[in-house]
């Protein structure tokens, strides 16, 4: 189903993304980074939402769930660099890719029904995600610029953001309109972060060389999010959140091939599990 389609292809462009977050964030300040990012999206969205965006549509709730999610987005995009700059992939995406579950409750919570098997579906991906992070306890420190537990919960911080971001996104599209929606949710996002930068002292300066990657990575994030937001009008919206949660799993097998970080047996078997929970869900449309 479409709704499926648009979470699957948000996650392969997310692994893109996060695997050059991992890159890029290791000893670097990271409130530059994140704000190259966020407003490189911006640019990108604002001529089509401006132009293609039905802006009538937008009520009063719309614009404030929508300024919102902004905040979520701010909370989930920075605790995932800094999740990014402190563990190696294999241990901190899977926990990222660990919302599934909030994301269906919050769709509970909306009054949409969600049956048995979703939960099982759901609990086969959210199992695969724990059996690649546990079997990373063991792991040597190198690589590690903190301790795992610290990675960890900012890794949980972050899947807590994202499922935020989707639940209040796609209400929000519900009640307005979708490209408004993202739009004003990236500009709260980029204007939250820029705070945060000025608060700190901090400059652009050192990641001019950057630029042209992190602009790419912005446009990455917007159209991924993008495409996660609009599946709130469409039938069973919560597999888009959820199904998107694969980009942790991706993300995985993008290091092991492009940074060598080492994979074990056991954790290809969690992995096995996440894309078995998408494949069911893919098949109860």
């Amino acid at each position: 189903m479409l709704a499926l389609s648009f979470g699957l292809t948000a996650a392969l462009i997310w692994a893109v993304h996060d695997l050059l977050a991992r890159k890029l964030s290791q000893g670097a300040a990271l409130l530059p980074i994140i704000t190259v990012v966020l407003g490189a999206g911006s640019v990108v969205l604002v001529p089509v939402a401006l132009l293609a965006g039905d802006w009538a549509a937008m009520t009063g709730a719309a614009w404030g769930i929508a300024a919102f999610s902004g905040v979520a987005i701010a909370v989930a995009i920075g605790s995932l660099y800094k999740a990014f700059s402190l563990a190696p992939v294999r241990l901190v995406s899977p926990v990222i890719g660990a919302y599934p579950m909030l994301s269906l409750a919050f769709a509970m919570a909306q009054g949409r029904p969600v049956t048995g098997s979703e939960w099982l579906a759901v609990l086969a991906i959210v199992t695969g995600i724990a059996i690649v992070a546990l079997s990373s306890r063991d792991d040597a420190p190198e690589g590690y610029a903190s301790s795992p537990s610290v990675a960890l919960a900012w890794a949980a911080l972050a899947a807590v953001g994202f499922a935020a971001t989707f639940a209040l996104g796609q209400e929000a599209a519900r009640q307005g309109a979708d490209l408004p929606v993202i739009l004003i949710g990236r500009v709260v996002a980029l204007g939250v972060i820029v705070a945060l930068l000025l608060w700190h002292g901090g400059s652009l300066a050192p990641q001019r060389g950057h630029f042209p990657v992190l602009a790419l990575m912005g446009v990455f994030d917007a159209v991924a999010l993008g495409l996660v937001t609009a599946a709130g009008s469409l039938p069973r919206a919560e597999y888009a959140s959820v199904s998107s949660s694969l980009f942790g799993v991706l993300t995985i097998l993008l290091a092991a091939f492009f940074l060598k970080e080492r994979v074990r047996a056991v954790q290809w078997a969690g992995i096995a599990a996440v894309f078995c929970g998408i494949a069911a869900l893919s098949m109860q449309g």
